[in-house]
């Protein structure tokens, strides 16, 4: 049994935990498509002020439908009333300027699994940040942290907040620092993503995959594989995981919500760090990636989704 002592200093910890992610109010979320409305969304029906950055203004339309349609979702299932759709709207802003995160206190990126891109974002964005303790967070679900951390003038101040999707229901987060990582950084990021965004946390070393991608995308390829092979149809592949192992989800539907070009691009960077075989991409899913059947999002992939 703890004593009253402990259990004092475990509630001033918690109380610390608290008040140093309620001082991260305002976030910058850079990439609207279904990871970064995602986050946005979240952040922004915790009550934080939120500014979205877009490639061009089409793209901001199109990531404010995004937003709009799923809090609109809610409203129609009972999980929000039309008022708080209507602040949590409030609370939200688009811009294609970088310039106008100058003042955020948090900065996640969100953009196309593109370790260049990245990298070139994050550069920008050390430009323009001014809060000195700012934190720049990358989404990424298998790039080194530390390259992106390079890419900037404090790359102390760089960290993975790993979201999944879809990031609304999904309750886990992984955080990664790198080896430049201050833990100042990586606890104020545990901090952010549980105080303020109610997340679940798990911590990864600075490995291309992290925790959760090292175990699943393996068992993914495996599934593209078998499909390849002629060894089992597609709907017999997902039935089997589904019934005989009670996923949520078969592993080639998974593919397709996930989208065909995103793990495409975590195992290639898997391979590139590993040079294990179990990383490397199977010709199938390459050649859909090129012909643009990239599950869900495009409608097909290993199904198809009637728009």
């Amino acid at each position: 049994m703890r004593s009253v002592s402990a259990v004092q200093t475990a509630d001033r910890g918690s109380e610390a935990t608290v008040d140093a992610a309620s001082t991260l109010t305002r976030l910058g979320v850079v990439g609207c498509g279904l990871m970064g409305s995602g986050i946005a969304e979240v952040a922004a029906k915790a009550g934080l002020d939120v500014a979205v950055r877009e490639i061009d203004e089409a793209a901001a339309a199109a990531g404010r439908a995004r937003l709009t349609t799923s809090l609109d979702r809610g409203v129609r299932g009972g999980k929000l009333s039309e008022a708080d759709r209507d602040a949590v709207l409030g609370r939200l802003s688009f811009t294609t300027d970088l310039g106008d995160f100058a003042d955020r206190d948090v900065v996640i990126e969100a953009v196309a699994e593109n370790e260049q891109l990245k990298a070139d974002i994050f550069g920008a964005l050390d430009k323009v940040v001014t809060r000195p303790d700012a934190i720049f967070a990358s989404n990424t679900s298998s790039i080194p942290i530390a390259k992106l951390g390079m890419a900037t003038s404090r790359p102390e101040q760089v960290v993975g907040i790993h979201f999944f999707n879809p990031v609304p229901v999904q309750k886990l987060v992984e955080i990664v620092p790198s080896l430049l990582t201050s833990p100042e950084t990586a606890q104020a990021a545990q901090d952010f993503a549980t105080g303020r965004l109610g997340k679940e946390v798990i911590r990864s070393q600075d490995r291309a995959g992290f925790v959760v991608n090292s175990l699943l995308v393996p068992y993914l390829l495996a599934a593209v594989r078998m499909l390849e092979s002629g060894f089992a149809a597609a709907a017999d592949i997902d039935r089997g995981m589904v019934l005989g192992c009670a996923h949520p989800m078969g592993p080639l539907a998974l593919c397709d919500l996930i989208g065909l070009d995103t793990i495409k691009a975590v195992a290639e960077s898997m391979y590139e760090e590993f040079k294990e075989p179990l990383y490397a991409p199977p010709p199938l899913l390459m050649r859909m990636v090129d012909a643009g059947l990239l599950g869900k999002k495009s409608g097909r992939g290993f199904h198809s989704y009637p728009r």
